[in-house]
């Protein structure tokens, strides 16, 4: 059969009352699951956990509360299934006032130009403390398949990407040491490494010139980290605890290590850091030169399968984790 007598499927529109028949019951929720969340943190190029729902902020209430795992930040999302309007442009600045958010998501069926405008004169007006996203949600199926959901950014911070965003601003390579520009390549070839495996962590993340990167595992005060130590030579894959619970998270982990070691089949080095907030359980390969870049694909391959091995084993436990307050 020749490509031209090949036989495709045509896109489809989908309604959104269609499949969602309001923001609060149907939407919102929805958008809350971990997965559906992930993708729009892709779209956006953070890493998002959720922190709550319809939270209160003075007499309205927020659709969701999140963290930038990356830099510890709020970000609040707004949803409307219809045009965007006066009444909900009001009421993300009474978020961002009453929270301090330094990120505002507002998600709506369609943006008319005024708000759009808006956003993006916003953008210009504020310092690198505070963005504002605009997205239109969509749907659309080929034949009977299952409606798949679209964001289209369309408007953002200045400057935005990826490739360059640091913690709200552009990183400047000048402005970069050595070791700093080695640790950004080290973390985008770690990258690629987590694309290919194909685990439940990915490499969708912007490199950072530091010695760490955290990766979300579904709830706020924990994450999945690679830490690259170059003068003690040594690479580590840890779950890490932070907050004012990690200690008693860390205790509640603990009392079970025995069936936790037996499942991932090796010891696990436990740290309480007592003299810290923070606490962490990891894995770390000594007598390795992060500098070394020939070295990297060796070091980038064990990474990748240690930390996807630790997703695996703890994120399930740490969502169901419940400690006495």
């Amino acid at each position: 059969m020749s490509i031209s007598e090949l036989a495709l499927g045509r896109l489809e529109r989908v309604e959104l009352r269609s499949i969602w028949a309001n923001e609060a019951g149907g939407f919102t929720p929805w958008l809350a699951r971990e997965d559906n969340l992930a993708t729009l943190a892709d779209t956006l190029g953070l890493e998002l956990e959720l922190e709550a729902q319809e939270q209160s902020v003075g007499p309205f209430r927020a659709d969701l509360l999140c963290k930038d795992i990356a830099t510890d930040s709020w970000v609040l999302i707004e949803n409307q299934l219809e045009r965007t309007d006066h009444t909900h442009l009001g009421q993300l600045l009474t978020y961002a006032s009453g929270l301090s958010a330094v990120t505002i998501v507002w998600i709506a069926a369609r943006f008319t130009e005024e708000h759009r405008s808006t956003l993006d004169w916003l953008n210009r007006i504020t310092d690198e403390h505070f963005r504002f996203f605009g997205l239109e949600v969509e749907l659309w199926r080929i034949s009977s398949s299952p409606a798949a959901p679209k964001f289209n950014i369309v408007s953002k911070p200045n400057d935005w990407s990826r490739a360059v965003a640091q913690a709200a601003r552009s990183i400047d390579d000048g402005a970069l040491s050595e070791l700093h520009l080695m640790q950004r390549d080290y973390w985008a070839g770690l990258h690629t490494a987590l694309e290919q495996l194909g685990g439940p962590l990915r490499g969708r993340r912007t490199p950072q010139p530091q010695s760490w990167m955290a990766y979300r595992i579904g709830r706020t005060g924990f994450s999945i980290s690679a830490v690259i130590q170059t003068q003690k030579k040594h690479l580590r894959a840890e779950l890490y605890l932070t907050g004012n619970r990690a200690k008693a998270h860390f205790h509640a982990l603990e009392a079970h290590k025995a069936e936790i070691e037996q499942s991932f089949g090796r010891p696990l080095q436990w740290h309480e850091l007592p003299d810290g907030k923070e606490s962490k359980i990891n894995l770390v390969l000594e007598e390795t030169d992060p500098t070394n870049r020939a070295d990297w694909p060796r070091q980038h391959a064990w990474l990748a399968e240690q930390l996807n091995a630790l997703h695996r084993l703890f994120a399930h436990r740490v969502r169901q984790l419940s400690v006495a307050p």
